[in-house]
């Protein structure tokens, strides 16, 4: 007898709220995300070092070289991540020059201290760009939940009710984007972890792995719909999803263990976008599987229909089937 998916719905939907929660409580109260210089401008370099350098003599250093704000965080006994303010205040050859000297002048003065310093990265955003990436990274991930409605509307235009399979997709993704904000939202309060371009562009990817898991639990119970006419809705479900199961698994596995190795192995500067996938991969593994489907179940048996009565006291609007 296959695993009765649709009748432990609300154990699945009490796991989600159960992890939503704290990262949520965390979003809401002042401070919720610790943003990286793409969004606030400044600078940011990570340095290695031959030997290993004390965390509070390397900020000093920074203060006696003119940097007094800088922020400095250990990755390991040698390498370090420092933010600053910007080295250049605007986008010229001119700013870009003195953005180089400063830059030189810099290294050279850790240099004199600590010895030979390997700068690996360096990243300088100015408050005008900083502008710019926040409006932008807004309308992306605004354009990409809107292209996949209508998508999914298309797509499945030949069931009933195809507007719903779009939705409850959005509503899956839309999870496990606010779950990735909440973790890191703690991971910030906790461990000084900040959001950067980078966190969009991870946001994004797990926004596409979501719904493609979900549009593959819902092919799966569109064909079944045609298949077996005289089951019910929940025992389409059921099936859909035992069949989809292990491949869904399958393949999350390989990418988790794939970004389990680029996060112990991988270079420092890729550490947070890799811990970002981590988290959101995981969490569209379990939404695709557990909320989406299940979530369609619900408003398919009117489930959603008997909340919204009860929030507001009106009934629900009938939805066309086409």
């Amino acid at each position: 007898m296959s695993f009765d998916f649709v009748r432990r719905r609300l154990a699945f939907y009490a796991v989600s709220i159960a992890l939503l929660l704290p990262g949520l409580i965390s979003l809401l109260l002042p401070g919720g995300l610790r943003p990286g210089i793409d969004f606030t401008s400044g600078t940011i370099l990570t340095l290695r070092f031959d030997r290993p350098v004390d965390q509070a003599e390397l900020r000093q250093a920074f203060a006696d070289l003119g940097h007094p704000e800088a922020i400095v965080q250990r990755s390991d006994s040698e390498t370090f991540l420092v933010r600053t303010l910007p080295f250049e205040q605007a986008i010229s050859e001119t700013a870009e020059s003195q953005s180089q000297t400063a830059r030189q002048a810099l290294v050279a003065g850790l240099e004199q201290r600590f010895g030979q310093v390997a700068v690996l990265g360096f990243d300088s955003v100015s408050p005008i760009i900083a502008e710019e990436i926040v409006r932008y990274a807004f309308l992306a991930v605004l354009a990409a939940c809107g292209g996949i409605l209508l998508y999914l509307w298309w797509a499945f235009r030949k069931v009933p009710h195809p507007l719903r399979y779009g939705t409850c997709a959005v509503i899956a993704l839309v999870h496990d984007a606010l779950l990735l904000l909440g973790a890191f939202s703690l991971l910030g309060r906790l461990f000084h972890v900040e959001i950067d371009a980078m966190f969009i562009t991870a946001v994004l990817t797990v926004i596409g792995f979501s719904v493609h898991d979900t549009i593959v639990v819902f092919d799966r119970v569109r064909e079944n719909i045609a298949r077996r006419a005289g089951d019910s809705f929940a025992d389409i479900v059921n099936h859909s999803l035992a069949q989809t199961l292990a491949r869904s698994l399958n393949t999350s596995v390989t990418v988790l263990l794939t970004l389990v190795t680029l996060r112990l192995f991988g270079g420092v500067t890729i550490h947070n976008f890799v811990l970002a996938l981590l988290i959101g991969i995981a969490s569209g593994t379990y939404s695709s599987i557990f909320n989406a489907s299940l979530l369609l179940y619900s408003w398919e048996n009117g489930e959603l229909g008997r909340i919204w009565q009860r929030l507001t006291g009106r009934r629900p609007q009938p939805v066309s089937s086409t």
